[in-house]
């Protein structure tokens, strides 16, 4: 990763931000829904400031990730689930995405969380490649769960346990 990023909790003034990197980075290969407008509202009930962690190059939001609890239950606050995970396009390659996926991991992890999880489009291979590359593994798959340009694509479940306190090495189902 480039020396000079830093990645820190997102601020509420990072919302323009982060929802233009989203809009920037939006296309059929990562993003199910339909593009943001340019006034939407990036923080909400559902999706609150405290759960973004941003990468800053000093100037400007270069990516950014969330995470939340994967569910409503009391019974299933020990998993985490990334909601969203952005890296401006001139930046990819450089590491802050896996810097990204780390600390979201890691800021799980000490919130007690056991488990991350994520889902991805089939057709998104640099997106598989990099959560495999920390540490994540497929879980299941849904064939076919999404109609995008008139092609259908399956929705791949990820996993990786945090309880293991590093990190790295395979993800148990």
């Amino acid at each position: 990763m480039a020396l000079d990023v830093v990645i820190r909790p997102a601020r509420a003034e990072d919302e323009h931000e982060i929802l233009e990197l989203h809009r920037s980075a939006w296309s059929r290969v990562s993003e199910p829904g339909p593009k943001r407008p340019r006034d939407a509202a990036v923080f909400d009930e559902r999706h609150p400031v405290e759960s973004f962690l941003v990468a800053e190059d000093g100037r400007r939001v270069v990516g950014y990730i969330a995470q939340a609890p994967a569910s409503p239950l009391a019974s299933n606050r020990h998993v985490r689930h990334i909601q969203g995970l952005a890296v401006l396009e001139s930046t990819r390659g450089s590491g802050i995405g896996q810097a990204l996926v780390e600390a979201a991991c890691a800021a799980a992890r000490a919130g007690g969380a056991r488990r991350m999880t994520l889902r991805v489009l089939g057709h998104n291979g640099p997106a598989q490649r990099l959560y495999r590359r920390c540490g994540f593994a497929v879980v299941g798959v849904l064939p076919e769960e999404f109609l995008l340009d008139g092609a259908y694509v399956d929705d791949v479940w990820m996993s990786r346990s945090l309880a293991d306190g590093h990190g790295h090495g395979p993800a148990h189902a």
